[in-house]
């Protein structure tokens, strides 16, 4: 039978290691009113402090949804974060976007995590 290449599962950061988490409402890719305070005091962080980069791993689960809709799901939430931010100030080229769908380590199942990283 035929392989298929995969790449490895991104390793959840552990909670001290995470800027912030973001929960999204089952089915929503809408950035909820909340996250926006602590999505800017990260963007006015990454502004003071040049080589950091920021991690966006997404992820969306739900019994009706397939692994493709949830793959979907989760890059409309990271792209809406990542999105937030560069309208913010920050410069796309210093955040990397992982969307892994219904591959969720952990509750909150509808999320994003955000991690800083040194370059």
């Amino acid at each position: 039978p035929p392989s298929q290449a995969a790449l490895p599962l991104a390793p959840t950061a552990p909670p001290a290691a995470r800027a912030l988490q973001i929960a999204f409402a089952a089915g929503d890719s809408r950035l909820p009113a909340s996250a926006q305070g602590g999505l800017k005091e990260l963007a006015g962080r990454m502004k003071t402090q040049e080589s950091l980069r920021l991690q966006i791993v997404a992820y969306a689960a739900g019994d009706d949804l397939s692994a493709s809709a949830a793959r979907r799901l989760s890059l409309s939430r990271a792209l809406a974060v990542r999105t937030f931010l560069i309208d913010n100030g920050v410069r796309s080229i210093r955040i990397d976007v992982r969307a892994l769908g219904d591959k969720v380590p952990d509750q909150p199942a509808n999320r994003v995590d955000l991690s800083f990283s040194d370059r």
